[in-house]
């Protein structure tokens, strides 16, 4: 393996002038269709070798797929989060105006996730007309936060990759819903990712406090104007 070629490689993923709109706009279409190709393959794959599915109703035919497509994109949102809480020189440096271009990447492909959520929730609503209002806020907001990053180039990514490793639970709530959905609940599995379930939440609460304190000290970091 050569490590220094694989180096430039993953570099050169990254490697986008993100200052051009359709670059944005290019790398968020990517990140709808490169999810919606998840959620599709989930129903083909599901369809073949589960059972358990091919029992269950459309509405929660949609909820499977959509936890499965949320735990893929956890992984991506946890991977970029802890890179930047724990080992980016440059975020550690600086949490307020820092931007990378990974950063740049996983942000703009988080909103076209995000834009495929949203589009899941409220075709959902129209066609099987059930409405949780606090999930569809909450999806609403989390596309518009992202949505921010194309309009306003300049604002630090700290922030926002923050927001992304809060999926950390993710993985665990698919996991707990497909288990429930098949019957499995209360196996060791289960016991297992509930243990991993309520940990995963503790670290969601210490990460939060961490993201109000940088909120109230980036304050004091940025110039004011005279």
């Amino acid at each position: 393996m050569n490590l220094a070629n694989d180096g430039a490689m993953s570099r050169a993923i990254f490697d986008w002038n993100y200052v051009l709109w359709e670059v944005r706009l290019t790398l968020l279409a990517a990140g709808f269709f490169i999810y919606l190709g998840v959620f599709l393959l989930a129903h083909w794959l599901s369809s073949w070798i589960s059972a358990s599915y091919r029992t269950l109703s459309p509405q929660q035919k949609v909820f499977w797929n959509m936890d499965i497509t949320r735990g893929l994109f956890a992984v991506q949102s946890c991977g970029a989060g802890l890179w930047a809480l724990l080992i980016d020189p440059d975020f550690q440096a600086d949490q307020v105006y820092s931007q990378q271009k990974w950063s740049w990447f996983h942000c703009l492909t988080a909103a076209g996730f995000f834009l495929l959520e949203n589009i899941v929730v409220y075709v959902s609503i129209i066609v099987f007309r059930t409405c949780d209002v606090f999930s569809a806020v909450h999806h609403l907001f989390a596309f518009g936060g992202l949505l921010g990053l194309i309009f306003n180039i300049k604002s630090g990514h700290y922030l926002p990759v923050m927001g992304l490793l809060l999926e950390m639970s993710t993985p665990s709530i698919c996991m707990y819903s497909l288990l429930l959905r098949t019957g499995n609940a209360h196996t060791l599995l289960w016991k297992a990712n509930q243990w991993v379930l309520i940990h995963m939440q503790h670290c969601r609460m210490v990460l939060t406090y961490h993201m109000w304190l940088y909120c109230l000290s980036s304050q004091h970091l940025c110039p004011r104007n005279p």
